[in-house]
């Protein structure tokens, strides 16, 4: 998730997924007091990240992308790297 002293607005839909017994955190967030698109990052068990590329007008086409991978590509696949991103 971000780090340097930008404020972020996090989405209600930002939290922790758990699914075939692994768990994600995904953070859906944009600059505080913008209405600018929503950045998508998924960061695994072990501390790695995986950042969308693309940005999000809503915060819903956010969770959606990362609901669409999971039954695409399966849990496993954030996993499977350690920081990369993805289009």
């Amino acid at each position: 998730m971000p780090e340097n002293d930008q404020q972020y607005e996090f989405s209600e839909f930002s939290g922790e997924f758990v699914d075939d017994d692994m768990m994600v955190v995904i953070g859906i967030y944009r600059p505080a007091g913008t209405n600018l698109d929503w950045t998508l990052e998924v960061v695994d068990q072990e501390g790695y990240s995986t950042v969308w590329d693309d940005s999000f007008a809503t915060d819903r086409e956010a969770f959606e992308e990362f609901l669409a991978t999971i039954q695409r590509d399966g849990i496993h696949s954030f996993l499977e790297q350690s920081i990369h991103s993805v289009h």
